[in-house]
């Protein structure tokens, strides 16, 4: 990588006493990063083994929402670098979400604390190190760990995530898309377990499989692995993520009252254990936003950038309709605004249809201890553009807090590769303390608002009322012939209206209908994973 010509540092602008030479295809890199607009700095150049803090690299912030991915082996730095990313976005104004699988991401809202680690590190590129906090909200799951509840309805999570959590074949996942279609063609609200429980045993009573025999049955083996693999997850646990009141993700466009971007902190460390929840949950959150939000286009900031953390769960084991759902929300949501940022150990983890969309990469160190590590090494250096460096050597040799960058510049055209000394991050590297966190919590405004868990009247109630009511009709409390017609007998028939007929024909029902602004015998309008588009 030596190169005796050198050059002026024209990219340099904070190099006291005039800019130093630099090698010049040190030069050539250096300059394809010095962009004239708003942008981020990730860090200095590295070349023959040494920083040049005066040849910054940088991202501009108007690429940002053609997505990236950051990559690299366990302890090479990837949390910091979503940190000093997310910290730069808040600054510019663009809210950020982030995924905090381990934890440590809480210390964003916190001043950062200086030690002979980060003064190094700032002396190495050229950084002003100043101290600083920015304005979070913290997230959990249902409830589960520090945070605002986060809960999705059973409607509104849709069949095709659903099943993914369930961990169901495609014949189960296409059985549970008929059990969705019914309940939304017959107006019954699918809240919580529950309710779906109780939907997927009326249709596969002697009554229910006549309400289906119009659009395909339900088979009573495959109702059953659906029913089993609800009770193994509600045994979990699990139950509480799906309920009412269900988050609004608008919420994570907010910015505080000086302007700068809210950085929303789902903590993840009470699910660890439960990986294809939390990133089906996540997967949710993306397709809820990309339904709720007005195509914009290009635009001089992003609206959001979400980071997608263990991505490899996401795409693990998943059919080829999931996957082909994901490319193409990860494709439009772009003309939404928003940027996505996947966060995995090797690139390899990500299907190449959705890799091919990442405009931006930042990679960690890999290691090559084994043959099979050595083969993603090779897959991962063939997927960068070609570069001035031995990319297999430099990816092997990187230090913590160092990567392999490459952007799109300002036109949208690749960036040259760069070896990176990353900045540090000015905020807390690390979790704050719980009692401070609880307090932050509960002080947030959206507190009051998703707090307390509500159970209102749904598929398991109308279902469990018409069942009672029906027993009730059929009771042989009077002799045959005693009583009147009913007005709801059909006209010209003695066949009884069936259950669901008679909780659509409840006042009750039509009432609720009304309420929440659905129109009986009229399906809702799902996504591409089938979740639900919600009125706002």
């Amino acid at each position: 990588m030596s190169d005796s010509e050198t050059v002026p540092g024209a990219a340099a602008r904070e190099a006291p006493g005039g800019a130093p030479a630099l090698p010049r295809k040190a030069f050539e890199i250096a300059s394809g990063y010095a962009f004239a607009g708003p942008a981020l700095d990730l860090g200095t150049l590295i070349w023959d083994g040494r920083s040049l803090p005066d040849a910054r690299i940088r991202i501009p912030l108007p690429m940002l929402n053609r997505h990236g991915l950051v990559a690299g082996a366990t302890g090479t730095g990837k949390t910091k670098t979503l940190q000093l990313i997310a910290e730069q976005l808040s600054a510019q104004g663009v809210p950020v979400f982030l995924a905090d699988v381990k934890g440590d991401l809480s210390g964003i809202s916190e001043p950062g604390a200086a030690n002979d680690r980060i003064r190094s590190r700032a002396v190495e590129v050229h950084q002003q190190w100043t101290p600083a906090g920015f304005p979070a909200e913290f997230y959990a799951l249902g409830g589960m760990g520090h945070g605002v509840p986060l809960r999705a309805t059973v409607t509104s999570f849709g069949p095709l995530l659903l099943s993914k959590v369930l961990q169901l074949n495609q014949t189960q996942e296409q059985s549970l898309g008929l059990i969705f279609h019914y309940a939304d063609t017959k107006g019954l609200e699918l809240i919580d377990l529950k309710d779906l429980r109780a939907v997927v045993a009326f249709l596969t009573s002697d009554e229910g499989k006549q309400e289906l025999r119009d659009i395909g049955g339900l088979s009573t083996a495959t109702a059953g692995v659906i029913l089993r693999s609800l009770t193994a997850f509600e045994a979990q646990g699990m139950a509480d993520f799906f309920g009412e009141p269900e988050f609004d993700t608008s919420e994570f466009l907010r910015t505080d009252g000086d302007g700068r971007g809210i950085v929303s902190v789902l903590e993840l460390p009470a699910v660890q254990d439960k990986p294809q929840l939390f990133s089906t949950f996540l997967m949710w959150l993306l397709a809820d936003l990309f339904h709720d939000l007005p195509e914009v286009g290009d635009v001089d900031r992003p609206k959001l950038v979400f980071f997608f953390d263990e991505a490899h769960l996401l795409f693990g084991d998943a059919s080829r309709a999931f996957l082909e759902s994901i490319t193409q929300t990860v494709r439009l949501i772009r003309s939404k605004g928003v940027g996505v940022f996947f966060v995995t150990q090797s690139p390899k983890d990500v299907p190449a249809d959705v890799l091919g969309q990442l405009g931006n990469r930042v990679q960690h160190a890999l290691r090559a201890f084994t043959p099979d590590d050595q083969k993603a090494l090779k897959a991962t250096v063939r997927t960068f553009p070609d570069s001035a460096y031995d990319l297999e050597e430099v990816l092997t040799g990187l230090g913590t807090g160092e990567a392999v960058v490459t952007v799109l510049s300002e036109r949208g055209a690749p960036t040259p590769v760069a070896a990176t000394r990353l900045r540090a991050p000015e905020s807390l590297m690390g979790p704050v303390d719980g009692a401070a966190l609880d307090r932050a919590v509960r002080g947030s405004p959206l507190y009051g608002r998703y707090a307390q868990a509500v159970d209102r009247e749904s598929a398991y109630e109308k279902l469990t009322e018409a069942r009672a009511a029906r027993a009730g009709e059929t009771a042989p409390a009077e002799p045959k012939g005693a009583r009147a017609p009913r007005s709801r007998q059909r006209e010209g028939e003695g066949e009884e209206p069936s259950v669901i007929e008679q909780v659509v024909g409840s006042g009750v029902f039509k009432s609720l209908a009304r309420s929440v602004g659905t129109q009986l015998g009229r399906e809702i309008t799902r996504s591409l994973f089938g979740t639900a588009r919600r009125r706002r």
